[in-house]
């Protein structure tokens, strides 16, 4: 049963909606998953700023295109890492704030997948620097 609220009281209702409008909800979920991440989130707040740094570079270095795209790419990727650990830790806190082996591991993973999405972007970012500026 729906309330007066705009909004829908379970997943259910969600389900079915089509085209335009389900475009817009998506948008929107989106769109406060973003907002809700650089409210809560130090670790995704320093990424945007250090990735808008970045992006600001990218387009103003004398790259190819390609180049350019790469550059921006790696950084969007972090942001991604940054936003899917995220959601994993925010699952596994919702079940229990307890320490428990398997939500570590999980969060764990989290946490490397972001750190070798550091790593990948700072290696590309590294090896069309140096192949441009440097060799």
């Amino acid at each position: 049963m729906r309330t007066m609220s705009s909004e829908p009281t379970s997943a259910e209702a969600l389900k079915g909606k089509r085209g335009l409008r389900r475009l817009l909800d998506a948008t929107r979920y989106s769109l406060d998953g973003l907002r809700a991440a650089w409210r809560h989130e130090d670790a995704f707040r320093q990424e945007v700023v250090f990735g808008a740094i970045l992006v600001a570079v990218a387009v103003a270095l004398p790259v190819t295109v390609l180049e350019k795209i790469l550059l921006i790419g790696v950084v969007l990727i972090v942001l991604i890492v940054e936003l899917l650990n995220t959601a994993v830790e925010a699952a596994i806190d919702r079940d229990s704030l307890s320490i428990d082996p398997l939500a570590k591991r999980a969060k764990d993973y989290g946490s490397a997948a972001v750190m070798l999405a550091l790593v990948l972007a700072g290696g590309a970012w590294a090896a069309i620097l140096v192949n441009r500026f440097v060799l």
